[in-house]
């Protein structure tokens, strides 16, 4: 699992604590809402994942429902090592049922040596019938094996959200600012702010040896707003060159925000050298550094009070929003878990049946630390109503598209990107930067 899908898990945990969460009560006191999966007395499931603690927890008493309906028996197994033991066992055919992949890459390569079981077409046209952005989340889900013949894998389900803008509701409106709906109103907003003696943004991209990724984050959200889906596509595979005219693009709006001293809280200089989790500080400091902070949904975990902020109304935040003039819709950038067949049988496969059902993302939205893309789950299931508003922005989602950087080689998506990104903020111009990260994508050819 990369640095921000830690992240991400980490703060969402944190969040649903600060924000109050439903007790872990029996979530399943509605089992009529669930289909006839069949009968499964004493067979067994065993499911594979990273997920420890908390989240843990709440898998258990999700999937407690299915053994309720069914009579089957679900064994779950979390492990932080997970993407090594899951190779390893995959490899030595001791395999369990079901592997929970958090990067969409590695289960790829999975199937490709022929370790997963295709899931079949009608559970691809079901994602993409009732997932928000389903197409995005099928194909996510779908690999060649070695003969290059492409089947869906990778059910889609406990997603994690990063198109956000941060903000104080009170400084917004005691200087009469209201939430932009496009991002041509979001830079204008800036310039206003920064009109009215205000500084519009805090952004920060220190990070120890994982010092830029915060910066990838920035490219990859303005990548979905400035050119296709299709180009977002190819540019993290480098069928589109990391030197093309629409990446060193999205580099330079980048630049607009974080290389403006007037943009930016401690001027532009400031960005490589303040700590990413510092830099939302600013929204909370007397008088405020700055109005806003784009950043993913684990953010709250370091606020000041921890994420008592949202909960209190000292803090909200707003889909960071599409570029009217491109016509792209509303793209969202984040992240997730695949769920995956590694050893077939007729329970698991009613497994695969019961996470269709919206009841089996209720259950899990009830708890807390769960977003689903499913649009006929009940959003008041949500545990609250920070969590509820990020499921309305991924319901709403027309693209939804994965980490970029995450599912680039680990020389370039944490390597050559981060560094090159650093230096970006540094004062390096577009082109050397996107130069320098597509040598090292030479060099690994």
């Amino acid at each position: 699992m990369s640095i921000k899908s830690k992240l991400l898990s980490a703060g969402l945990i944190a969040a649903t604590g600060a924000f109050g969460t439903s007790a872990f009560a029996d979530v399943c006191d509605t089992p009529s809402k669930l289909g006839d999966l069949g009968n499964f007395e004493g067979e067994v499931i065993t499911i594979m994942g990273s997920m420890e603690g908390q989240d843990e927890q709440m898998l258990t008493n999700t999937v407690s429902c299915f053994e309720k309906a069914t009579g089957a028996v679900v064994k779950y197994s979390g492990s932080r090592d997970f993407a090594a033991l899951i190779v390893a066992d995959l490899r030595s055919n001791n395999a369990p049922n079901i592997a929970i992949f958090p990067q969409p890459g590695l289960a790829g390569d999975m199937a490709k040596e022929g370790h997963l079981t295709p899931l079949g077409d009608d559970l691809a046209a079901w994602m993409t019938d009732n997932y928000g952005a389903g197409s995005s989340w099928a194909a996510l889900g779908t690999y060649a094996d070695a003969d290059g013949k492409e089947d869906f894998y990778g059910f889609a389900y406990k997603m994690d959200l990063k198109s956000l803008v941060w903000f104080s509701p009170d400084q917004f409106e005691d200087n009469g600012y209201e939430v932009p709906s496009t991002m041509e109103g979001l830079i204008e907003l800036s310039d206003q702010m920064v009109a009215d003696g205000n500084t519009p943004w805090c952004i920060g991209v220190e990070s120890g040896n994982a010092t830029g990724w915060t910066a990838t984050d920035w490219m990859e959200d303005l990548m979905l707003r400035t050119t296709s889906p299709e180009n977002y596509d190819k540019w993290v595979s480098n069928e589109l060159a990391f030197n093309s005219p629409e990446v060193i693009n999205a580099m330079n709006v980048y630049g607009q925000f974080s290389r403006n001293d007037d943009y930016v809280a401690g001027g532009a200089s400031s960005v490589a050298t303040t700590f990413f989790g510092d830099a939302p500080k600013g929204l909370f400091s007397s008088p405020a550094s700055c109005m806003m902070h784009r950043q993913a949904s684990f953010i709250p975990a370091f606020f000041p009070k921890k994420g008592e902020e949202v909960a209190n109304g000292e803090a909200d935040f707003f889909y960071f929003p599409p570029y009217a003039a491109a016509d792209l819709g509303n793209p969202v950038l984040g992240a997730g878990t695949l769920w995956t067949m590694t050893k077939d049988s007729p329970a698991t496969r009613a497994f695969f049946q019961y996470m269709t059902e919206a009841s089996a993302h209720e259950a899990w939205m009830s708890q807390g630390t769960f977003l689903t893309a499913h649009k006929g789950a009940d959003l008041s299931a949500y545990a609250t109503p920070a969590l509820r508003k990020q499921g309305e922005i991924l319901s709403n989602a027309t693209t939804f598209r994965f980490d970029a950087s995450d599912l680039m080689p680990g020389a370039i998506g944490a390597g050559a990107f981060w560094s090159e990104m650093t230096a970006f903020a540094n004062g390096q111009d577009a082109e050397t930067t996107a130069g320098n990260i597509q040598a090292a994508w030479d060099a690994i050819k």
